[in-house]
C-alpha cells in the first residue's frame, strides 16, 4: 500500500514501509529540482529540527526540510496492542448486554481496534447494533470517522483542541438536556490513563469504566533515541517538535538509562520546544519545562511552520537568558 505525498505541503510518494532518512531526502533533492519549486518565505536556516514522530516520520522530514531546516529523526514510541484484550472483551459483552448507557471514543486508533476485537468473539455487528443503542461520544475527527466506516454517527463531537477539558465541557454543554448524572460511561482508554477525564466523569455523578485497547510503549529499536540524547548534550540540535506528550516522557526515560536526565534536561532549556497542542505542552510543564511555541491549530504542518517562522527569535532570546543567568 503506498501514500502519496507532494513536496510542498508534506506528500511524497511513501511505501508501507518504514521509510530512511536517506530516502526521505533523496526524494526532497528531487522534487526541490523541479521547474517551478518555490521555497516558502519561513525558514529554519538550516537549524537542525530533532523529531520524536514515529508513524508519519517521513512527513515530517520533508516539512522541515521544505522549511530550510536539517531533521533528526528519532522515533519515540510504537503503538502496541494489549496482549490480554479481555477488558476490550468485556466491555464488549457488557455493550451488547446494554450496561452502558454511553461511550466515550479516544481515538480513531482505538476505536477500529475495539471493532477488531470484538468481531470474532461477538460479531461485529452485533457489536456496531449494540454502540448504536447508545450516546457515543467523539473526541474529534478521528474517531468520528472510524465511526462512519461502520455507519454509525456520534451524539456529540469534542471540538478543537480535543483535551480531556474539552470533553468534560462537551458532556455538560448536552447535559442540559442528557445529564450524565447516573449514566453508565465506557471510556475508550489510550497510551496512558487520564485520571483528570475519569475523575472528571465520575464527579458529574457518572460511573466510569476505563477500557484499555493499547498502549505506548519504546521502539524496538532505540539507537536513534539514544542518538538524540547524545545529540541534545552536545549542543547538536536547535529546535525539538513534539506531537504527542509520551514522546517527550519516553526521551527522558531514555536520557535517564544513559545517565544522561539532567544534562538533557539543561539541554532543552536551551532549544526551541514547539508542541503541536494543549495535551502536548501539559506533559512539557509537568516535566518541569518550557513550551516555546504551540500553534493555534493542531496539525503538523502548521506546527513545523510556525516553528521555522519563529524558531530564530526565539532560540536566541532563550539562549541568552541561560547565559545571563
Amino acid at each position: 500500500m503506498k501514500r502519496r505525498i507532494d513536496a510542498r505541503d508534506g506528500h511524497l510518494q511513501v511505501s508501507s514501509h518504514r521509510m530512511s532518512l536517506a530516502d526521505t531526502s533523496a526524494i526532497w533533492r528531487e522534487r526541490a529540482s523541479r521547474d517551478g519549486y518555490r521555497a516558502p518565505t519561513a525558514t529554519f536556516g538550516g537549524r537542525r529540527v530533532l523529531s520524536l514522530e514515529s508513524r508519519r516520520s517521513p512527513e515530517l522530514a520533508l516539512l522541515v526540510m521544505n522549511y530550510g531546516g536539517r531533521p533528526v529523526i528519532a522515533p519515540a514510541l510504537r503503538e502496541v496492542a494489549l496482549e490480554s484484550n479481555r477488558a476490550a472483551l468485556a466491555f464488549a459483552d457488557g455493550l451488547i448486554r446494554r450496561q452502558f448507557d454511553m461511550v466515550v471514543l479516544m481515538t480513531g486508533v482505538g476505536t477500529r481496534l475495539l471493532m477488531k476485537i470484538a468481531g470474532p468473539v461477538h460479531g461485529l455487528d452485533a457489536f456496531v447494533q449494540a454502540l448504536a443503542s447508545t450516546r457515543i461520544v467523539a473526541r474529534g475527527l478521528k474517531p468520528a470517522a472510524a465511526l462512519r466506516e461502520v455507519g454509525l454517527s456520534p451524539w456529540a463531537t469534542v471540538p478543537r483542541p480535543n483535551t480531556w477539558r474539552e470533553v468534560l465541557t462537551t458532556l455538560d454543554a448536552h447535559g442540559i438536556d442528557t445529564p450524565v448524572q447516573g449514566l453508565r460511561v465506557a471510556v475508550q482508554a489510550y497510551g496512558a490513563p487520564n485520571p483528570e477525564l475519569t475523575l472528571g466523569i465520575e464527579a458529574r455523578g457518572a460511573t466510569v469504566t476505563e477500557v484499555p485497547v493499547y498502549q505506548w510503549s519504546l521502539p524496538d529499536d532505540v539507537a536513534p533515541l539514544r542518538a538524540a540524547v547524545r545529540g541534545l548534550v552536545d549542543e547538536e540540535i536547535d529546535v525539538v517538535l513534539l506531537t504527542a506528550p509520551v514522546q517527550l516522557v519516553h526521551l527522558l526515560a531514555v536520557a535517564d538509562g544513559m545517565g544522561l536526565d539532567s544534562a538533557v534536561r539543561r539541554a532543552l532549556a536551551q532549544v526551541v520546544i514547539a508542541s503541536i497542542g494543549p495535551m502536548t505542552s501539559e506533559e512539557v510543564v509537568r516535566q518541569g519545562l518550557r513550551v516555546d511555541l504551540e500553534p493555534s491549530n493542531a496539525k503538523m504542518g502548521v506546527l513545523v511552520k510556525a516553528a521555522a517562522e519563529q524558531c530564530a527569535n526565539l532560540l536566541q532570546a532563550k539562549r541568552s537568558a541561560v547565559m545571563t543567568r
